[in-house]
């Protein structure tokens, strides 16, 4: 078992202890799709601590997004429960990056993929290529797309 998974499973023990429902039901479900995600396939198979944080980031965003269509459909609470399911899986996750490293992770893949050719908003998915494994799972996706959209517009 990776690291990462035995944590949230030890995590999960001491929360039930504590008579915590929040946490122990955000982590029963986060690790439900850790296991869900490790029998998809042809074959079984354990996840990697960098694929297990790809699952909580998935799974981190899924919560933000139920939470803003609770929001819109006039269900506070169940937004904020969202919401503060977020909270746990955040706990689990890399430090975010802010707009300005963000920016400058950017700004770099720019200029490497103009030294390679690349220019203009065609140049996209190079520049996506170059600051995704840079990036990886401190941003998510949407905001570096759209960092790279305007370093290249801008």
């Amino acid at each position: 078992m990776t690291t990462f998974k035995s944590r949230l499973r030890n995590d999960l023990t001491s929360s039930i202890k504590e008579r915590d429902e929040l946490r122990s039901a955000t982590l029963r479900m986060t690790l439900a799709a850790i296991t869900t995600e490790e029998v998809a396939g042809k074959t079984a198979r354990e996840l990697s601590d960098d694929e297990v944080v790809k699952v909580i980031t998935r799974e981190a965003k899924k919560r933000r997004e139920a939470a803003e269509a609770f929001d819109k459909g006039g269900r506070p609470e169940q937004a904020e429960r969202e919401r503060a399911e977020g909270e746990v899986l955040a706990g689990y996750l890399p430090k975010q990056l802010t707009n300005e490293e963000l920016d400058g992770l950017v700004a770099a893949a720019v200029a490497e993929a103009k030294a390679g050719g690349a220019e203009g908003p065609r140049a996209m998915g190079a520049v996506m290529k170059i600051v995704n494994p840079k990036v990886a799972g401190r941003a998510e996706g949407g905001r570096v797309a759209a960092a790279v959209k305007r370093a290249l517009v801008g």
